[in-house]
């Protein structure tokens, strides 16, 4: 079995070790001049890990993609649609593409199995991989849970069977436009966690995790999903890895920016997928508090500690509604 993985960041790179970990032919591929694919060729390996030496690293799109069976795609979710109008270049309808990647276009408000779908057609295989876990504890083996899912059951089924592991326990995944939108906006919730760090209100996480995750099901209803799976692992499930670990890049984002500490170059995917959000939130009338208050503070229209206050000291209002 073939498998290659688009992206050789950290998460992409971690799952061509996990491939090959599980018995896989492995390539990862990186564009050219990418910093991290001139580690990975030079030293053959990151900061988390170190790839054995049958993965082969390219920045050959065409023919990684073209000696395939499964394609994971760990990019930034606001790159995908370039990477999708590369892709069409290739001989890529008899694959089945994985998104490992987590967020909302902001340009567009689209789902990312959406902008998949518009670029490359919707007779293609295609699934997601969401849920919680970190590099940092799978390479000291400690296991944990995730989900995958797909329009097309036997999809979700056949790529569950091909990737679980003792390792990784992959569960099938039955509300693809729930699964997307949770796992997208967990990550705005952990900005807003690392936020109430940085204030020194981390008591109120619990408040935080419950309301957060009630005004997520709101908007999946909203748009078509089951509400009931804001609490899988999509979302509530991703929870601990996202609002609670040192390893979180989203808490440490929203830390780091109330204490205006953020390097220049220090991204989170739940900066633009908040702005994604609120966008969604007003086109389907759906109140959501919390993500439009992340936001704001975000843009610089709200101070972080008035938001953080108002939020979850000063409303008096029913628990739920």
């Amino acid at each position: 079995m073939k498998v290659s993985i688009l992206g050789c960041g950290r998460w992409g790179t971690f799952l061509g070790w996990y491939s090959d970990k599980i018995g896989y032919d492995v390539t990862i591929w990186g564009r050219s001049g990418s910093k991290n694919l001139e580690e990975l060729k030079h030293t053959r390996k990151n900061k988390y890990l170190y790839l054995s030496e049958t993965t082969k690293l390219t920045n050959d799109l065409i023919g990684t993609i073209e000696k395939s069976d499964y394609i994971i795609i760990s990019i930034s979710s606001q790159h995908l649609r370039n990477l999708c109008e590369d892709i069409k270049r290739s001989n890529y309808k008899d694959k089945t593409f994985i998104l490992c990647m987590k967020g909302i276009e902001v340009a567009t408000g689209k789902r990312l199995t959406e902008v998949f779908r518009e670029i490359l057609g919707n007779k293609v295989n295609l699934a997601i991989w969401v849920g919680p876990g970190h590099v940092q504890s799978f390479v000291k083996r400690i296991p944990n849970c995730m989900v995958i899912d797909s329009d097309d059951k036997n999809v979700t089924d056949d790529v569950v069977k091909t990737f679980s592991s003792d390792l990784i326990r992959l569960y099938i995944g039955e509300d693809l436009i729930g699964d997307e939108l949770g796992a997208a906006a967990k990550n705005v919730i952990g900005i807003a966690a690392g936020m109430l760090d940085a204030v020194g209100y981390s008591s109120l996480k619990g408040a935080l995790m419950a309301r957060g995750a009630r005004e997520v099901s709101r908007l999946i209803k909203a748009m078509g999903g089951d509400e009931i799976t804001a609490y899988g692992l999509c979302h509530l499930g991703d929870y601990e890895a996202t609002l609670f670990s040192e390893f979180s890049n989203n808490r440490r984002y929203g830390e780091n920016f109330v204490r205006g500490t953020l390097r220049d170059d220090y991204l989170a995917e739940g900066v633009t997928t908040a702005e994604a959000i609120v966008k969604l939130s007003d086109d389907y009338n759906v109140e959501m508090p919390i993500i439009k208050g992340v936001n704001a503070v975000l843009k610089g229209e709200l101070s972080p500690h008035k938001m953080l206050k108002d939020m979850f000291l000063r409303s008096v209002k029913k628990e739920f509604y």
